[in-house]
């Protein structure tokens, strides 16, 4: 495999994997419909910005302690679980909260928090990890550069994310007007908070084989 191909190949396999529906696009989505289009894109930059320390990671051999050691992957695993399940049971809270007359629909956190919260999402999944250490090495050419050339893959893949996200934040512009209701807005946490937990619940029971 060349150059071009495998850039050609791993662009493919990219696209397919960044427009299929997971926990990263539900928590981009929720920001979008329920505290705007700046939050959202935050929180897609910290995904993102997760990809990209995932793939660095991956290329420098260090990511191959989640392949091999069953205790790193479980430590993470239980970390990711917990991690979600706070977001989770917060958007609960605030689906089930009455809102008070003369208070903001969102009680939302300051903005910065959003980039974090879309960088922790992405590094306390273990499963990210592992698929890095599985997937990038079969797009490596012979004879190149293994760690910028590593880098430089991720860098397509999180480029990839950030313009899917962007086409999802856009795509709630238009029902902003519905979303400045009482209803929807909590209707959103719920599912989403709903979604995040049961993400977490799938990660606790995952079981790797081998």
């Amino acid at each position: 495999m060349d150059v071009a191909t495998a850039l050609l190949s791993f662009s493919i396999a990219a696209t397919l994997l960044t427009i299929t529906p997971g926990l990263d696009t539900a928590l981009v989505l929720r920001t979008a419909a329920v505290e705007g289009s700046r939050r959202a894109m935050l929180a897609g930059a910290g995904v993102v910005t997760g990809v990209l320390a995932w793939g660095l990671i991956a290329a420098l051999g260090l990511g191959a302690v989640l392949a091999v050691s069953e205790l790193a992957y479980r430590c993470l695993q239980l970390a990711g679980a917990a991690y979600l399940i706070w977001l989770g049971i917060g958007m609960l809270r605030g689906a089930f909260r009455a809102r008070e007359p003369g208070f903001p629909r969102v009680m939302a956190p300051s903005a910065p928090n959003w980039f974090l919260r879309g960088v922790m999402t992405n590094l306390l999944n273990p499963k990210v990890g592992v698929f890095y250490i599985s997937f990038l090495p079969q797009f490596l050419p012979v004879g190149v550069p293994v760690v910028p050339f590593s880098v430089l893959l991720a860098g397509i893949h999180a480029s990839m994310g950030l313009i899917f996200f962007a086409a999802l934040t856009a795509a709630t512009v238009p029902f902003q007007n519905a979303l400045n209701g009482p209803r929807l807005p909590r209707l959103l946490d719920g599912v989403t908070g709903s979604v995040l937990i049961g993400f977490a619940l799938r990660l606790l029971t995952d079981r790797r084989v081998g």
